[in-house]
């Protein structure tokens, strides 16, 4: 069976930033084309079957995405440090609602309203991957059939 959009795939993945620390090193189960996974490493992983592997590098833009298309937000001033002057293009290291860590890059200062670009901290690196499949299977598997799960068909 091969990588396809719906398919549950497992497989073990080894990621790295390009000249830096380790990411992940473990075994990750995901639907293919779910978005919980890489979308280059996703697009790598298509068509394969299960044995294959892969190794290369991810493009910035294919690994945790162009900061440009992240998604902006809406904060009052008040929530910035007051000793610091805000200005559009700096940064900030902050934590999100889900505790992941966020990069908040200012876009635009309107008085008391700033608006900043929610960036993965990642957004900018290359990103060298391993990748092995270990197995591709449908999503659910079918229903079982009375008699194989020992129900008396007479309740």
């Amino acid at each position: 069976m091969k990588i396809e959009k719906g398919k549950r795939v497992r497989v073990r993945v080894h990621l790295a930033v390009v000249g830096g620390d380790t990411l992940e090193k473990s075994v990750v189960e995901y639907i293919q084309g779910s978005g919980k996974m890489l979308p280059g490493l996703e697009r790598v992983l298509e068509g394969l079957e299960k044995g294959a592997k892969r190794d290369g590098v991810l493009k910035a833009k294919d690994a945790f995405g162009d900061p440009s298309m992240h998604p902006v937000k809406k904060m009052p001033r008040g929530e910035f440090p007051k000793e610091v002057k805000i200005q559009k293009g700096e940064r900030f290291a902050a934590t999100g609602l889900n505790g992941q860590n966020v990069i908040l890059e200012i876009e635009k200062i309107d008085g008391d309203e700033v608006d900043v670009r929610l960036v993965h901290p990642l957004a900018k690196k290359d990103i060298k991957f391993e990748a092995e499949v270990l197995s591709v299977t449908d999503p659910a598997p079918p229903p079982m059939p009375a008699q194989a799960l020992e129900l008396d068909e007479d309740s």
